[in-house]
């Protein structure tokens, strides 16, 4: 059983984030809404809190108003194992107002910070080999969306 949940503060967009998320990942499903009543401070009927699971992990997403932001200080990561997936996540958390930043790092269009990394990355940055490790990792910094071909050629020299 999770016992540590992310918890997501938008302004008024979390149902929104809530459904677009779990369109993008698959085994993902919205468990409950629960609305803002006549008291608030929400408008009435509006959603107060989601409580959504992304491929097995449990989110909650509150409408809190526009007290607090985002930021790439908290981000989540996409483990993926291959570039099909990765460019499946990227494309689909980039897309209708996302931005790519660097390295896989994005910002979807409700202000989240991703990083969207194959599996694989990990394996050759962690060769025993320093200059494989090295090259990958030169090559990884002049990616904005990563590929699995262009890090497995880099590590090959």
């Amino acid at each position: 059983m999770q016992t540590i949940t992310p918890f997501l503060w938008f302004d008024s967009q979390a149902e929104q984030a809530a459904e677009f998320y779990v369109s993008v990942f698959p085994d993902s499903e919205i468990l409950s809404v629960a609305r803002y009543g006549e008291a608030g401070p929400g408008p009435a009927g509006s959603a107060m809190v989601v409580a959504f699971i992304l491929r097995g992990q449990q989110f909650s997403a509150l409408n809190g108003g526009p007290v607090y932001q985002f930021t790439p200080a908290i981000s989540f990561v996409v483990d993926c194992v291959t570039q099909d997936e990765v460019d499946h996540y990227w494309d689909s958390l980039t897309g209708d107002g996302g931005k790519e930043v660097q390295c896989g790092w994005l910002v979807d269009k409700f202000g989240v910070s991703w990083q969207v990394v194959p599996r694989r990355l990990a394996e050759l940055m962690s060769s025993p080999d320093p200059d494989v490790a090295k090259r990958v990792t030169e090559a990884m910094l002049k990616m904005i969306k990563l590929d699995i071909a262009e890090l497995e050629a880099a590590a090959a020299g």
